[in-house]
């Protein structure tokens, strides 16, 4: 991977979208004057337009990041698809409000997950160990996850209840997830976030007063604002269906690109329209696969769209959200056999 490939990566895939997310703050400002049905329209869209193909070309990355056979590749991730995921969907229907604050956490940990590997991609240099890219992590994937509990307990609540109540009743549900959203909780994820925010952002000036490069070090202080200032002001549902399209799954996209030979040289020749259509060629098959899934969930769940009666938004979301945490434990267990391949925790200068 030549210099000028990983920058134009950077600049395509991470860059650009986060100056555009930074545009969209006045937008996000006013969208908790809107109905929730909003947000669950822009996370449908987010969900068709992106989200689901960042993860589906999950079964080509051994073969190309190890060089193993296709039929090994293939083989190797299905069968860490049809276990995992199959145990998410086990999870829900036995313990579903434990299950929601898994998927809340495993999230936490893969969003962070791939901030830390677009940081190495951009070169960044004053994250040398393993302990303060942790710490990165903790920040990144906490915006998204905790950030809008803190500022909109209401809309997050009725998330979750959304989702724990497709497989109790209603008054079971209540019940709960009250405990998540006792005052105790939000003051100790507050005090986790703005001190790991602090910690994190005031590591890195250290290093960058010890010779690091000012550049990355306020690219990633500037970069965590905008995220801070995103899910403090927007509505949650839109806030995560927006991130998820034009943060985390294109840094992933453009991740995945890099692993490509063709695609990688398309992007030498400043081909974007050419990578960007190989990549939804490889990703177009398991894309429907993925919601298939969506579709079978909701046939499955007690209390979905297949029990009866007018589909609302809110048992749209809700069965979405299952399918997505059932493709994301899988997901999260091959990025990090990528991140182990790659070297992307470990101590060093990222390269």
């Amino acid at each position: 991977m030549t210099a000028r490939v990983r920058a134009r990566v950077d600049r395509w895939f991470a860059r650009t979208p986060a100056i555009a997310l930074a545009v969209l703050l006045p937008v996000g400002a006013v969208t908790p004057l809107f109905p929730v049905e909003l947000g669950v329209a822009v996370f449908a869209l987010a969900t068709l337009a992106v989200g689901m193909a960042h993860g589906a070309v999950d079964h080509l990355v051994p073969l190309r990041a190890a060089g193993v056979s296709a039929r090994r590749s293939f083989a190797a991730v299905g069968g860490v698809y049809a276990v995992l995921g199959g145990a998410v969907v086990v999870g829900f229907a036995l313990a579903p409000a434990v299950a929601f604050v898994g998927f809340v956490a495993l999230t936490w940990v893969h969003w962070g997950q791939g901030d830390v590997a677009a940081l190495a991609i951009a070169g960044v240099d004053h994250l040398p160990t393993t302990a303060e890219r942790g710490l990165a992590a903790v920040v990144r994937g906490g915006l998204p996850m905790a950030v809008p509990l803190l500022a909109h307990p209401g809309e997050y609540r009725l998330v979750a209840e959304w989702t724990v109540g497709l497989f109790l009743p209603d008054a079971a549900t209540s019940a709960a997830v009250d405990p998540l959203f006792a005052l105790a909780v939000r003051v100790a994820v507050a005090g986790i976030m703005v001190g790991a925010t602090l910690a994190s952002v005031g590591a890195g000036y250290l290093r960058v007063r010890g010779g690091a490069s000012r550049r990355g070090w306020l690219r990633d202080a500037g970069e965590v604002t905008v995220l801070w200032a995103w899910f403090l002001l927007a509505a949650p549902v839109v806030a995560i269906g927006v991130y998820f399209a034009l943060w985390h799954s294109l840094r992933h996209v453009g991740r995945l690109v890099l692993l490509d030979p063709a695609a990688e040289r398309a992007i030498e020749i400043g081909n974007l329209r050419g990578a960007l259509a190989r990549f939804a060629r490889d990703a177009a098959p398991l894309t429907l696969g993925g919601f298939l899934v969506v579709a079978a969930v909701g046939l499955a769940v007690p209390r979905g769209p297949a029990a009866g009666g007018v589909i609302a938004a809110g048992d749209a979301l809700a069965v979405s959200l299952v399918a997505v945490a059932a493709l994301t434990l899988p997901h999260v267990a091959v990025v990090a056999w990528l991140d182990r391949r790659q070297g992307v925790w470990r101590s060093g200068a990222f390269g």
